[in-house]
């Protein structure tokens, strides 16, 4: 039995793309109103699950920033964990963050930037790959069910 969704399947690549474009909106605008990484990574593995439903959990992994959400999930935290170092250097508390202004372009940049960028790709690569394993479960049994083509 193929459950095979043709509609699905069009319409999830143009969503990826805006659900993901959405995400990355709530990670920039939690700075200064609600949103940030946390939630930011929740939008964003939404749009994987989208992907999985669609095309197949296997698909889904192989469209993450790193391929794998393991890996995502690790890059996440351990950028978390480098944005507090900056403080360490000057012999402020871990974690106590910075603020200026990049020289030349004049952008105000923030080491909370590359915090809250750490825990999207932690949130986005942990939940994904949970819901991905679960999402494989299901594609493995209806591979299971499915008769043989003829040779």
């Amino acid at each position: 039995m193929n459950r095979r969704l043709v509609i699905l399947e069009a319409a999830a690549g143009p969503l990826y793309g805006l659900i993901l474009a959405a995400s990355v909106w709530v990670l920039l605008r939690g700075h200064n109103e609600p949103g940030g990484g946390f939630i930011g990574g929740l939008v964003a593995a939404s749009a994987s699950i989208l992907w999985a439903v669609a095309h197949g959990s296997e698909a889904a992994a192989k469209r993450l920033p790193s391929g794998s959400p393991v890996t995502l999930a690790a890059v996440g935290v351990g950028l978390a964990a480098l944005s507090g170092l900056p403080a360490l250097v000057v012999g402020d508390a871990f974690l106590t963050h910075w603020w200026g202004t990049l020289p030349l372009v004049g952008v105000k940049v923030s080491t909370v930037l590359v915090f809250d960028l750490g825990v999207y790709l932690c949130v986005w690569g942990a939940l994904a790959g949970y819901a991905l394993a679960l999402l494989a479960i299901d594609d493995d049994e209806l591979a299971a069910d499915e008769p043989e083509a003829p040779r």
